[in-house]
C-alpha cells in the first residue's frame, strides 16, 4: 500500500496511518503577533467557556489577529478608565509629592477597579 494517495474527486492527499488513510490537513498560516495579558486572558476564557468560537477562530487562522485586537482594545480602555478615574478623584502629582503612600493606595484602587471593568466588558464577555 502507498504511504500517500491523492483523491482527485475532492482534491485531498491522504496518508496511511496504520490500516487507514487519513486526510493530510494543516491549519492555515497565521501571522505571528504579540498578544499581551488581556489577550491571553481572553484566549483562556474562549478555550474554557466558548470552545466552538475558539475552534472556529483557530481553524480559520484568525485567532492571533483577533486576540491582538482584543488586547489592544482592552489596553486602551484600561488607560482611558485609569486617567478618567484619577481625574475624577482628584489624584494629582501634588498628592504624589506630598503623600506617596496615599497616592499609591488610591492609584492601586483605581487600577483594580478599571481592570475589573475591562474584564467584565471585553475579556469575559
Amino acid at each position: 500500500m502507498d504511504k500517500y494517495i491523492y483523491d482527485e474527486k475532492n482534491g485531498l492527499w491522504y496518508e496511511l496511518q496504520g490500516d487507514y488513510y487519513l486526510p493530510c490537513l494543516k491549519l492555515p498560516e497565521e501571522v505571528e503577533v504579540h498578544i499581551g495579558v488581556w489577550g491571553q486572558h481572553h484566549r483562556r476564557y474562549l478555550k474554557e467557556h466558548r470552545k466552538i468560537a475558539y475552534t472556529r477562530l483557530l481553524t480559520s487562522g484568525k485567532l492571533n489577529r483577533y486576540l491582538a485586537d482584543i488586547d489592544q482594545q482592552a489596553e486602551e480602555l484600561f488607560s482611558r478608565l485609569v486617567s478618567t478615574m484619577a481625574t475624577a478623584e482628584s489624584i494629582t502629582e501634588t498628592l504624589k509629592e506630598d503623600d506617596q503612600m496615599e497616592w499609591v493606595r488610591r492609584m492601586n484602587s483605581i487600577q483594580n477597579r478599571a481592570g475589573e471593568i475591562v474584564e467584565s466588558e471585553l475579556i469575559y464577555n
